[in-house]
């Protein structure tokens, strides 16, 4: 028998762990006062909170603006939430100025969110690993995709892959999985446009809390679009601004390429290892800097390293002539890491495919579907994107622990964040009451336990 007569049952309750932590980590503070002057006179919801909510409703699976009812169908657990009339207005009113806004109030928000995470965990970042060791300091990950679009929309535009769309550029953070900094692009923008590498970089970096942005070391890891001399310049130039940084990224195999690993004697290549350390059958690296036409090097950053690899390939693998004639198939990494083995190196720089994770989660999460015809909105949804990305990523580093902690959104929302629950009050209290029987119910009474404990700033 089904009836209509239940009462105290809400929905999506473990989103409101997100809605919490953004309160906790002083996001939804930061976002008022830089979304201050966007406040119109007698409103009832504030600019902050209306993006804090529209972000919580996206890492709970939004994918359009309207979907922001999900959170206001559950006014007992999420209170009044803006109708989707005043998000669109919102966004519409987010022009350079307030999205500059909004990137500041989330840097200042992570400030808070690592020192929160030393002072709980013991450090204000996870190490990334590679080849089963950690990474020294912070490793951010560049990289773009196309997102297809499927009516017409301004700014989109035809793709290499004959589809037609967008195709933003992306930082993330390796450590700990937030995505720092993106641009919206038209989907004919170029895959190595070396300004846009270099803007994205410099957003990411403002993202970092100073104190490790300057002093830690840093690696840029991108693929072959970011083998671009400007690009890498600019990453060694950022020594003279105080921060340690260095870079790995692809380097095409062309025929110079092949005329130096040509004369590389058998016994030089070493053993290549995989991602948990172990030797990797069948495959080899070597080192090829020396080996190459001077010209080859000209204008790209002193000390620039040029490391080849060779495997098998995959049974279907498109080969070329060179490749064709020893059966192996070759890659290559540029770094300016001037110590280390190279099988070390060229794992640490393979692990850079994480980023093809993080982008896959993302479209999971907002990205992969752009809500309006105009770009201005378009943009700032992504940085509604980035914002529901990170109160996951500092859920899950600062709140989970175990399986949890790595999941993939799909996996956090059924498992946390959907649970439903019942409201009941007692003791001058409201209670949230997780069905018993629910298999991660204790992981999420733990992680709200957790989040009352966190150090909240003072002022």
């Amino acid at each position: 028998m089904v009836t209509a007569d239940g009462r105290g049952v809400v929905s999506h309750a473990g989103s409101r762990l997100l809605a919490d932590l953004a309160d906790v980590s002083t996001l939804t503070a930061q976002l008022g006062q830089v979304l201050a002057p966007l406040r119109r006179p007698r409103a009832v919801h504030d600019p902050g909170r209306v993006l804090v909510d529209l972000a919580v409703a996206v890492a709970d699976g939004a994918e359009t603006i309207s979907d922001v009812a999900v959170l206001g169908d559950q006014s007992a657990v999420f209170g009044s939430v803006a109708s989707d009339s005043t998000c669109w207005r919102l966004l519409a009113e987010l022009d350079s100025a307030g999205l500059g806004g909004v990137a500041a109030a989330r840097a200042a928000a992570r400030a808070v969110v690592w020192a929160q995470r030393a002072e709980t965990r013991g450090a204000a970042y996870p190490a990334a690993r590679a080849a089963g060791a950690p990474l020294p300091g912070l490793v951010l990950d560049i990289d773009a995709s196309l997102v297809e679009c499927h009516s017409d929309k301004q700014g989109a535009a035809p793709t290499f892959k004959h589809g037609f769309g967008y195709h933003p550029i992306l930082a993330s953070l390796d450590n700990t999985g937030e995505l720092l900094a993106g641009m919206l692009r038209p989907g004919n923008a170029g895959s190595n446009t070396a300004a846009d590498h270099i803007t994205v970089l410099d957003q990411a970096l403002a993202q970092l809390p100073d104190e490790h942005r300057h002093g830690t070391a840093l690696l840029v890891r991108a693929d072959g679009a970011g083998c671009t001399k400007a690009f890498l310049g600019h990453i060694r130039g950022l020594r003279d601004t105080g921060v340690t940084s260095g870079f790995s990224v692809g380097w095409a195999v062309g025929e110079r390429e092949h005329t130096a690993i040509a004369t590389i004697p058998q016994k030089v290549w070493a053993s290549a290892i995989d991602a948990d350390g172990d030797t990797r059958d069948g495959a080899a690296v070597a080192e090829i800097t020396g080996l190459l036409p001077a010209a080859a090097l000209a204008d790209y950053p002193p000390g620039i390293r040029v490391i080849v690899r060779r495997e098998r390939p995959h049974p279907g693998a498109q080969l070329d002539a060179f490749e064709e004639r020893d059966g192996y198939r070759y890659t290559a990494l540029a770094t300016d890491t001037t110590t280390g083995q190279l099988a070390f190196l060229d794992a640490r720089h393979r692990a850079h495919a994480r980023v093809e994770d993080r982008i896959r989660c993302g479209k999971d999460t907002g990205l992969g579907r752009f809500p309006s015809r105009l770009f201005a909105i378009n943009h700032a949804w992504l940085s509604v994107v980035m914002l529901a990305v990170d109160l996951i990523a500092w859920t899950q580093t600062l709140l989970l622990d175990g399986e949890l902690a790595k999941a993939e959104p799909k996996t956090l929302r059924y498992r946390l964040l959907h649970v439903a629950a019942r409201l009941t009050r007692g003791g001058r209290q409201l209670w949230l009451r997780i069905q018993q029987s629910w298999p991660w119910a204790t992981d999420l009474a733990a992680a709200f336990a957790r989040l009352a404990t966190l150090p909240v700033p003072l002022g």
